[in-house]
């Protein structure tokens, strides 16, 4: 079906549904490419092709200049035809048509850019958990160690054609409403968690910071900006206008963009569908420009591309302006370098008949994406590029499989344990129920490629040693009944019975929000008949989002509840390791738990954060009510004591007596002065290292993730109940020994936003407290007048 039918065909549907079928289509046309052959990515020809002795081709100059010469060489038409995502190059020019739509979310994956082999070399890459599982962790070198292994392997599919350099990843939206359906692709709900996050994937994925002589692929960080809604009671996002205060853009929504973009330097960013205070994003000059590219220094040798079909949707139904040429005109001039559809390319030659566009802004747009290439070694030769030897043998190899397994048990979180946990010895039987007991495919969540291999539960159950009775019981959202007298007789047999369920792509999904927090379905019906046989009972949780577990929780039949997320390719390997004992949790949860009532009492549309008549304030800073479980929340299979140290005690402190503890008070002028010296941004400046003696009391040798917050009544009001300033994990704590942990604490992390969105650093008292129980707390003081450590632009939009 060619593009023009297609679209005609999807006229006749409304907006929202037309753009979802659009996508569909696409990717189901490239999927179905790929089961033939590899998609033609081919490498320009220096050495003998129409651009030898071309600048573009000189390894000598810088990459600017390079893609200015290349540009320079095309006619307008040339120009026209490459706005989109799938560009078909210059032909005459020898240079090769390419997709810039690659995916990478958690492994390489299924995508326009990216063909899957049908069988043998290149049919597989390694699947690690979703975001939101990895995030658990809160083990950042970790993050960039598997961003690595992705990079590693997208390269590799590019060598042999079968994907691009380009890679639209990560998601790093703070998921700060818990009906959000692509919550899963994210780092959680705290910004200061997915600035660290989102740093280090950015090095793991780009090969470094800034990398030279070449990128190892080029990441994507999206969706700029404030999008955090799909399809929620009517409201969609393509056409959804978030209103914003510059407050909460400064210290919320754009929080991990700025890391993204100022300190990691990604190469490249993806404007969002909806509008945000009146105007689409991709036609935001305030958010592509006056903030990206002035304000962070984006420079032009990295490129915005929309969302896809994000450009048609500021003609419709944003309705922003009157006609389609005006749309792709103003998505161009405001700083959308490249069009994810077919938008651009069909209506800009209207726009710059009728002088809405010139040829410059055109070239602009060509010689940003085209010098991020040269960075990648497009035009260069192969010999002297080390990524240009990567190949199968570097797919899923077994250091690939290892992290994807300890990324899934680092980031499983136990909710709930009464002792029953680990599994003694003599449990040999076990009833394994729900849904998910039996999950395959259903472990990746979103954005997902082909595994080598998934382990089920039930095959990690099996693999463990266990004999197990399965019944699926029930559904994720149906109510069926008739297994439930399997799924009792099955528990009756058994020594313990664990109940596998949750949600998944059903319920949560890109384009799908939850209108609840509830458990779906029938399936807590499920679990009560379960409770009332009366043996051991272990409820494991899965899925992006969180359910009210209350009833769960405060059920004295339900032993033990442990989250899972989409954990993967090892998924169930790793969750009966953890039931097992073998490894011992560690997770903390990354994002709150809320009660079922919260989504009744505020609206996704309401994007404000302080808490209000009509909202009862989001995300674990905000939050006015009881939540089920806190953010950062974890048990673990030991127990831990906790002393300060002097920064400047061993890193193994089990025989230190140096415990002089923090500091008590600060001087902001001094602290503003050292700052100007140390960092390339006062926000960056330390305010302080903490150091934390953490000693394992217990039995059982463990991680412990050291979570530092910060509470006080400095700077406006309302003030946060707290807030997140560091973290780091230890690993394999063994019983009775100690370690000092070193918790460095930035200016801007204590920084509180004005209305205008300037950040300051206030006089007043601050407790910091270890773990979200304060096991350990020092109250210090900020001494003399406030200051202020960075501004933010004027929106004159």
């Amino acid at each position: 079906m060619c593009q023009t039918v297609v679209d005609s065909f999807l006229s006749w549907f409304p907006v929202g549904m037309a753009n979802g079928l659009r996508r569909l289509y696409s990717l189901l046309t490239f999927a179905a490419v790929g089961t033939a052959t590899a998609r033609a990515y081919g490498f320009p020809d220096c050495a003998s092709g129409p651009l030898k002795n071309t600048t573009v081709c000189d390894v000598t100059k810088d990459p600017i200049t390079r893609a200015t010469a290349l540009i320079s060489l095309w006619t307008d038409q040339e120009l026209l035809n490459n706005t989109v995502n799938a560009s078909p190059g210059v032909p005459r020019l020898g240079l090769p048509a390419y997709n810039w739509w690659s995916e990478g979310l958690h492994g390489v994956a299924q995508s326009p850019g990216v063909t899957f082999a049908p069988s043998g070399p290149f049919s597989y890459a390694t699947s690690f958990p979703q975001p939101i599982l990895m995030s658990a962790a809160f083990d950042d070198p970790l993050i960039q160690e598997i961003a690595s292994i992705i990079s590693t392997e997208g390269r590799a599919f590019n060598n042999v054609g079968r994907a691009g350099l380009d890679y639209w990843t990560p998601n790093i939206n703070p998921f700060k409403d818990p009906r959000w359906g692509r919550g899963q692709e994210t780092p959680g709900e705290d910004p200061f968690h997915l600035s660290q996050y989102v740093y280090n994937l950015i090095l793991g994925l780009q090969g470094g910071l800034d990398p030279k002589p070449y990128f190892k692929v080029v990441a994507d960080c999206k969706h700029f900006a404030a999008y955090d809604m799909d399809n929620w009671e009517g409201n969609v996002r393509y056409g959804f206008n978030a209103i914003v205060s510059q407050q909460d853009l400064s210290e919320f929504y754009l929080v991990p963009f700025q890391s993204c973009v100022r300190d990691a330097k990604v190469g490249s960013v993806m404007c969002s569908y909806n509008a945000v205070n009146g105007i689409p994003s991709c036609a935001n000059s305030f958010l592509l420009q006056d903030i990206l590219r002035d304000y962070w220094g984006f420079a032009d040798d990295r490129w915005v591309t929309s969302d896809c079909d994000a450009v048609q949707n500021i003609y419709s139904p944003h309705n922003y302006t009157n006609d389609p040429a005006q749309a792709a005109a103003d998505a161009l001039i405001a700083g959308t370098d490249i069009d994810c559809g077919t938008f651009s390319s069909t209506y800009l030659p209207d726009a710059l008949q009728r002088g809405l566009i010139n040829v410059t802004d055109l070239r602009r747009s060509a010689v940003r994406q085209y010098a991020s290439l040269v960075r990648l070694g497009y035009f260069d030769p192969a010999e002297a590029q080390p990524y240009r030897q990567l190949g199968w043998s570097d797919v899923n190899t077994p250091h690939a499989q290892q992290l994807a397994y300890t990324a899934a048990v680092e980031g499983i979180v136990l909710l709930k344990n009464d002792g029953v946990l680990p599994l003694a010895k003599h449990v040999k039987k076990l009833a394994l129920i729900g849904p998910w007991a039996n999950a395959t495919t259903l472990m990746q969540g979103n954005y997902q490629g082909i595994a080598p291999y998934l382990i089920s539960p039930l095959l990690g159950a099996q693999q463990a040693g266990f004999e197990v009775e399965y019944v699926l019981g029930t559904n994720i959202t149906t109510n069926f009944t008739s297994d439930f007298p399997a799924a009792i007789a099955a528990a009756k047999r058994a020594d313990v019975v664990i109940f596998a369920g949750g949600l998944d792509e059903t319920v949560e999904r890109e384009e799908v929000d939850r209108l609840n927090v509830t458990w779906p379905g029938n399936q807590l019906e499920l679990v009560a008949e379960l409770e009332r046989v009366g043996k051991p009972l272990i409820v494991a949780q899965f899925g992006g989002g969180q359910l009210d577990d209350s009833a769960l929780k405060s059920s004295r039949a339900v032993n033990a509840i442990i989250w899972g997320g989409y954990p993967g390719q090892s998924g169930g390997t790793a969750l009966f390791d953890i039931l097992t004992g073998k490894v011992a949790p560690a997770g903390r949860l990354p994002i709150t738990q809320y009660p079922a009532i919260y989504a009744e009492q505020v609206p996704m549309t309401d994007m404000t954060l302080r808490p209000s008549a009509t909202n009862p304030g989001r995300t674990y800073k905000w939050y006015t009510g009881t939540p089920v479980y806190d953010f950062g929340f974890g048990l673990h299979f030991t127990t831990f004591d906790f002393s300060w140290a002097s920064a400047g005690a061993a890193s193994d402190a089990t025989n230190s007596t140096d415990l002089r503890g923090p500091s008590s008070t600060y001087s902001i002028s001094d602290l503003v002065s050292r700052g100007k010296k140390s960092a390339a941004f006062l926000d960056l400046a330390t305010l302080d290292t903490f150091s934390v003696r953490v000693t394992n009391t217990g039995k059982v040798t463990s991680d412990y993730v050291a979570l530092l917050f910060v509470s006080g009544s400095f700077g406006p009001s309302p003030h946060p109940n707290k807030q997140l300033v560091s973290y780091t994990r230890v690993h394999g704590l063994a019983p009775k020994k100690s370690t000092t942990v070193q918790l460095p604490v930035t200016l801007g992390a204590i920084a509180r936003a004005d209305e205008s969105g300037a950040k300051w650093i206030y006089p007043g008292t601050y407790t910091i407290a270890l773990d979200t129980d304060g096991a350990l707390k020092h109250t210090f003081t900020l001494t003399g007048s406030a200051a202020k450590i960075a501004t933010w632009p004027s929106d004159s939009s």
